[in-house]
């Protein structure tokens, strides 16, 4: 099941909302708890009893936060916590009923936000889900503004790509122009316009958006990569 984060045109990001804090637990009286307490914080409350339940929920675009039971009938927190790899923006919070080193470095180690013995002091884990869903929120402005770089790069001509790709690679206007056959001049007016439609203000501040670009949420843009003939 595929569930790599996109945004759309139609459905970026634009403001925090209600905080959504999803709770996977076999335990029924463990989910009543969780959601009672999560909700009288203030926050939404969304239960599922096993992952691949999980799995079948519509995403929620609004800053959210996992917490997950360790062992799961059927796929494991962990096995969830891998399925959900790319989704930067749903930091989680492991809980067990037994204590597992192994287990637990495990999860730490694949990027888990936190990780609790059962029984867990209600406010110890309040505190926690608040650091996980302001930690949500930074993700989700940090996509939105990739989201954002990716539309003006689309609306940029090929000749302006190439003029980009060469600028932020360190060629020179003079280079640049020797390179694609094209005047000095002509590569000044493609400068130009390419940097209209990114928004940038410097050559410096270009520099950064290429990277952000590069390196950026699967934006899938390689400055270093040859140029196509």
């Amino acid at each position: 099941m595929n569930l790599k984060y996109t945004f759309s045109a139609h459905h970026p990001y634009q403001s925090p909302g209600t905080p959504v804090v999803f709770i996977v637990d076999a335990d029924a009286s463990v989910r009543d708890t969780l959601q009672a307490l999560i909700r009288a914080a203030g926050w939404e409350a969304r239960a599922c009893a096993s992952a691949e339940e999980f799995l079948q929920q519509e995403r929620a675009t609004a800053v959210s936060c996992l917490l997950v039971e360790l062992d799961l009938p059927g796929s494991s927190g962990l096995e969830l916590q891998r399925l959900v790899a790319d989704r930067t923006d749903l930091p989680i919070i492991f809980m067990s009923a037994r204590a597992d080193i192994q287990a637990t470095v495990r999860a730490m180690k694949a990027g888990a936000f936190e990780f609790f013995t059962k029984p867990v002091v209600p406010e110890v884990l309040i505190d926690a889900i608040r650091g996980a869903l302001e930690r949500s929120e930074t993700a989700l402005r940090q996509l939105t503004q990739i989201h954002a770089l990716q539309e003006r790069y689309e609306s940029l001509s090929r000749r302006e790509r190439e003029v980009m790709s060469l600028l932020v690679r360190g060629r020179l206007n003079k280079q640049v122009g020797g390179e694609l056959g094209i005047s000095e001049i002509t590569v000044k007016a493609h400068r130009g316009r390419m940097m209209r439609k990114m928004h940038a203000s410097s050559f410096a501040e270009l520099v950064t958006m290429a990277g952000n670009l590069r390196v950026g949420l699967g934006a899938g843009v390689d400055f270093a990569a040859p140029l196509p003939s």
